[in-house]
């Protein structure tokens, strides 16, 4: 994702808020719908061996900073799931993997999916500011961690926003009626910045 020009990647803040985009033509003005999932990646830094067991990385502090600061904080608020991927190493790139298949993931999600439907008319990635305060207001365990996980790591409001959207299709997964402070948890862990949080 760095390698793109940081100004096309800001273009991308506003259909992923809005779910479309406008084009403006001298006196002509076009709206079409843009919603879509973006899938990105990055390495942590410009040699990509930042945290590497191997210590190949010699990148400095400065250099890894750089490096990140090419996706800006309110693009990075707009994205929902930022995980960490480790290099895997020798022993396990041969082995079979554990958990279960994609097709017994692929019937619960189409059930996650059928329940958000049926609760409010639409996936939980559309709700709206009163939608979430509607459906995906935590227990009070989970109100408190949000909380408190937000203040120590400076969230926005958005940012915020989207947590909990998280959590709710994380309870609508397991199958739980209402938003515990696991769910909560589980979404917060998704949400693992790059380097300095």
């Amino acid at each position: 994702m760095p390698e793109f020009d940081r100004r096309v990647l800001e273009v991308l803040r506003e259909p992923l808020e809005s779910g479309q985009i406008t084009i403006s033509r001298a006196a002509h003005q076009a709206d079409f719908p843009a919603r879509f999932q973006l899938i990105a990646a990055m390495n942590p830094c410009p040699c990509g061996w930042l945290g590497h067991v191997s210590g190949k990385c010699r990148c400095l502090e400065a250099a890894v900073l750089r490096y990140q600061s090419r996706i800006s904080g309110p693009l990075l608020d707009r994205i929902d799931i930022q995980l960490p991927v480790a290099a895997l190493g020798p022993d396990s790139m041969g082995a079979r993997a554990d958990g279960e298949p994609s097709s017994v993931i692929a019937v619960r999600v189409a059930q996650a999916r059928g329940v958000q439907v049926a609760r409010q008319g639409w996936p939980n990635s559309h709700l709206g500011p009163g939608d979430i305060d509607r459906y995906c207001t935590p227990d009070d365990a989970g109100g408190r961690l949000l909380h408190a996980t937000a203040q120590h790591l400076h969230w926005s409001a958005r940012a915020y926003h989207r947590v909990l959207k998280v959590a709710r299709t994380v309870a609508d997964l397991a199958g739980s009626e209402h938003v515990a402070a696991r769910h909560v948890a589980e979404a917060i862990g998704y949400r693992r910045a790059l380097q300095g949080d």
